[in-house]
């Protein structure tokens, strides 16, 4: 399977990065509808498209309103976009109000319910994050492999979140803050590198891709990546059109 990365920067887009945006296009997925979601149009493989939301702030649903550029120029059967109740609800009612968009968007909505759901041949199971507002990470696993993404939350080792990423294949982190801003991550409801490298070695995860940098950090190394690896040595930071394969 192969995982494209659309967008890395957390909040606002900078120079260097869109907002939160992954794709896996042999599955039809996409994790988070931020600034990156306009890419989606250029690697979409199959008739559908399943939309997993993490939470309803702007940086990872402002993509959403781009729906409609990109059916105009790949027509799809059936979209769905997943979340929480409430969030979904937010964002239909605000997002896509007549005095803020123009026209109905093309999908259906789908509350996420207890257990798992299954997406062409993928289970998907979603656990709780703290983040002000309420957040979901998400858990991947099909045909003998496994990744979870895990956004806009104050990562720590000893955090229940860790019990639902036990052995991915893949860990997608968020990593907002270096380490000398700790206490603004612990303030915003988001991560600081080396917290996040304890995660993954705790979770026993595979490989970690940090993801959700601070955009006043315009640079190529938006966190220490040499203080993660010293933790948890299979780190990479995530870059806008990147391809994951695993």
């Amino acid at each position: 399977m192969k995982l494209l990365v659309l967008g890395t920067s957390g909040y606002h887009p900078c120079e260097r990065r869109q907002t939160a945006c992954l794709m896996l296009p042999e599955a039809g997925i996409v994790l988070d509808a931020g600034t990156g979601f306009f890419r989606v149009r250029e690697h979409l493989v199959t008739p559908t498209l399943d939309i997993l939301l993490t939470h309803a702030h702007l940086d990872h649903v402002a993509g959403l309103t781009y729906l409609l550029d990109t059916v105009a120029q790949r027509p799809l059967e059936r979209i769905t976009v997943h979340g929480t109740g409430n969030k979904l609800a937010a964002i239909r009612e605000h997002l896509l109000s007549e005095h803020l968009f123009p026209a109905p968007l093309p999908c259906q909505w789908q509350p996420l319910s207890d257990g798992t759901t299954t997406i062409e041949s993928v289970r998907v199971a979603h656990f709780p994050l703290e983040h002000p507002g309420g957040c979901v990470g998400y858990r991947l696993d099909w045909a003998g492999h496994s990744m979870a993404y895990v956004t806009d939350t104050t990562a720590s080792p000893d955090a229940p979140y860790v019990e639902n990423i036990r052995g991915v294949d893949l860990l997608i982190h968020e990593c907002n803050f270096r380490d000398d801003q700790r206490q603004w991550a612990e303030k915003t409801g988001h991560s600081f590198t080396t917290a996040v490298a304890q995660v993954a070695k705790a979770a026993g995860a595979k490989r970690l891709v940090l993801t959700h940098f601070d955009p006043l950090d315009d640079t190529n190394d938006p966190i220490d990546l040499a203080a993660a690896r010293r933790i948890f040595p299979a780190t990479e930071l995530g870059v806008d059109h990147m391809s994951v394969e695993f």
